[in-house]
């Protein structure tokens, strides 16, 4: 996400199965390898069925039948297809906090990505949206993506996770 911002300095290393994604990787190919859920829902301002042909299309995908299937597979596994199937053409806009927030979900497994990153996706969620959300995190680990949720709530991480790391300033504190 840093290609476009001027003056952006980055340090370190981030590997992706042993390539450097900052000095070996093609950011079209990083975007497809890697989905991202940000804090806030962030629907494009678009469709519904647009929101999640958007990366496909990207990455050369234009046969409509195709794309049809990987918006029902996607929203589908988002576990939000039965209540979107007759709202495909419409805003994405007009979705409540958890139906946004689970097409943003749909939206980065449409490309089928080898990871997921996640910042705090249920923290601008009330309980019950909440709780529609970790249904489909829990879901997707099923299907064994690989996914990397950042969180301040331990008892999500608790639950969710095979493998938790409590890191503070950037230091590893604990691992487990």
């Amino acid at each position: 996400m840093n290609d476009l911002v001027e003056n952006c300095r980055i340090t370190g290393k981030i590997l992706l199965n042993d390539t450097d994604i900052y000095q070996q990787m093609n950011v079209n190919l990083l975007r497809r390898r890697v989905g991202m859920v940000f804090q806030s829902p962030n629907p494009f301002p678009m469709s519904i069925y647009d929101n999640i042909a958007y990366g496909p299309r990207t990455h050369g995908i234009k046969n409509k039948t195709q794309l049809d299937e990987i918006v029902e597979r996607s929203l589908s596994q988002a576990a939000i297809w039965d209540e979107l199937k007759d709202r495909l053409k419409k805003s994405a806009l007009g979705l409540s906090g958890g139906q946004q927030q689970r097409l943003c979900i749909a939206r980065a497994l449409a490309v089928n990505p080898e990871v997921i990153l996640m910042d705090e996706p249920t923290s601008a969620l009330d309980p019950e949206l909440t709780g529609e959300v970790l249904k489909v995190i829990r879901s997707i680990a099923q299907e064994h993506i690989t996914m990397i949720i950042v969180t301040h709530e331990m008892g999500f991480a608790r639950e969710l996770s095979d493998r938790v790391i409590f890191m503070d300033e950037g230091q590893v504190i604990e691992s487990g």
